[in-house]
């Protein structure tokens, strides 16, 4: 009887946050850590169609960093990284259109139908509903680089996103865009969540990561941040608190809510159901990311 009335007490907390984020629009992006671990994943995607079944519209938008890496090793391709963006020559491009649009989206698509889910595959080669241009990147110091066929997103057509939101649909986004030309281009997961998100008026974004969220203290998770304003997240940059892998995805939640996004959390790929627990609780368990 104690457990069951827990049980009660941990939809009740959830209540509230069930009728407030009714009908809107939550980005979750996945990639990177656990993208290869089917266990992990499956329980993210669990979380995801519970989401849905309780009103509220996921928007998936996936990377495939390990897929691409390891199939470029396969046709014995050296992956070269600038600014956390993988270079992206014609050979690579073939790659990850592959892996992608393929491998990669519909295999989270079949993951979600298991679960009981509605999910659709979204990407350009269907409808070419994100326009990019190729991305210029100059250094501190003024160096430029061309990484060729990684691109910026200019413009996202939502119209798309929101009708298989409102028939019930899970969207399950690749990043990649094309141009006005038909060029196709591979687009930073981090950032392309991040344009889509504000392109929808999300209500939320979510990015999953290897680690439990902004921590003073990388070894000691008593150190954890839950919440962080635009102001304090710069002066975790400048102190060097905020680096490494875990800069771009700040990155991404600071021009998510600067675009208009309510809220941008980090939450940890590894604890089980982190997804619901940070969105369906008083306290949360990662960071979450404000104006």
């Amino acid at each position: 009887m104690e457990k069951a009335i827990q049980k009660a007490a941990v939809l009740i907390e959830a209540l509230p946050y069930i009728q407030s984020f009714q009908s809107k629009p939550i980005v979750i992006k996945l990639g990177g850590s656990g993208m290869d671990n089917r266990d992990l994943l499956r329980s993210v995607m669990r979380d995801i169609v519970f989401m849905r079944v309780v009103g509220m519209h996921p928007i998936i938008v996936h990377g495939g960093g390990p897929f691409i890496t390891s199939a470029m090793a396969e046709s014995g391709l050296v992956p070269r990284f600038v600014h956390g963006h993988r270079a992206t020559d014609a050979a690579t491009l073939e790659i990850v259109e592959r892996v992608l649009l393929g491998d990669v989206n519909w295999m989270l698509v079949q993951m979600l139908q298991e679960l009981g889910g509605k999910a659709a595959p979204l990407h350009v080669r269907l409808v070419p509903f994100i326009r990019a241009l190729q991305r210029q990147f100059v250094s501190k110091d003024g160096a430029a680089y061309n990484l060729e066929f990684v691109g910026e997103i200019t413009e996202v057509e939502t119209e798309f996103i929101e009708e298989l939101c409102q028939v019930g649909r899970i969207p399950v986004i690749a990043p990649m865009g094309v141009d006005g030309e038909g060029q196709l281009y591979n687009i930073n997961a981090d950032d392309g969540a991040a344009k889509i998100a504000q392109a929808l008026k999300a209500e939320k974004i979510v990015f999953f990561t290897n680690v439990p969220g902004v921590m003073r203290d990388p070894k000691d998770v008593s150190t954890l941040y839950s919440t962080l304003r635009e102001d304090e997240v710069n002066s975790l940059i400048k102190a060097g608190v905020i680096s490494g892998g875990m800069l771009p995805k700040i990155e991404s939640c600071l021009d998510a809510v600067n675009g208009g996004v309510h809220k941008a959390h980090i939450v940890d790929t590894g604890l089980d159901h982190s997804l619901l627990l940070e969105i369906f609780t008083d306290k949360g368990v990662g960071t979450q990311i404000v104006k």
